[in-house]
């Protein structure tokens, strides 16, 4: 039997739905404990939290910290990750993008004067990130290698909080629309119940994540 995988963070997205999403694509079972509050200084004080702040991962005996350390260990531990270090790279370049972008939304919710925000994430998205995965995927069904990689499931969760957002976004870049690769994500993920955590709420957007 497999080891149990547990995630500590809070009851929300944040920097911890890239690391549900991986998990969930590559089909492994996790608990989460979210009361942060409680357990933060114990694991502080025993050296777990190596920094003094979540995500944290408990997978394989380890505690581990650090958001892109977790995904690259379980896109490499689920081969996520490409056949070789060129192929690592496209990928990480792929995935940092995503993830500047994704925080550009994260931050949003937490910060004043919403609107002009909202469109300079509007604008950047299509002039500077969506540009570049439109392109990539020209031809092929994946970003990289031709195999299912940690940024093809990330462009899928970037692309779809982006839809929360402005829902036509993707209208001029069908390459990325149709390319997304849906199927391989557990449609459960997506229903109600599920483990992918809504968008924040009043509660969450006084709780730094």
């Amino acid at each position: 039997m497999s080891e149990k995988v547990i995630l500590h963070y809070f009851n929300a997205r944040g920097k911890m739905e890239s690391i549900r999403w991986l998990l969930t694509v590559a089909e492994v079972e996790v608990s989460e404990d979210i009361t942060v509050a409680l357990w933060c200084c114990d694991f502080s004080a025993d050296g777990s939290l190596m920094f003094q702040q979540v995500p944290m991962v408990e997978i394989d005996g380890m505690k581990l910290v650090q958001t892109k350390a977790i995904l690259h260990y379980i896109a490499e531990k689920y081969s996520l990750y490409g056949k070789d270090i060129k192929e690592r790279v496209m990928i990480n370049m792929y995935s940092e993008g995503l993830m500047d972008l994704m925080e550009m939304i994260m931050i949003h919710a937490f910060v004043s004067g919403t609107k002009a925000k909202l469109d300079d994430i509007l604008t950047k998205a299509k002039e500077r990130y969506l540009p570049v995965y439109e392109k990539a995927l020209s031809g092929p069904v994946y970003l990289v290698g031709g195999k299912l990689s940690l940024a093809d499931v990330q462009l899928l969760e970037c692309t779809l909080m982006l839809e929360e957002k402005f829902p036509a976004i993707l209208a001029d870049f069908p390459n990325t629309k149709v390319s997304l690769p849906r199927a391989t994500v557990p449609l459960k993920f997506l229903q109600p119940g599920s483990k992918r955590k809504p968008q924040p709420d009043e509660k969450i957007k006084k709780t730094k994540i």
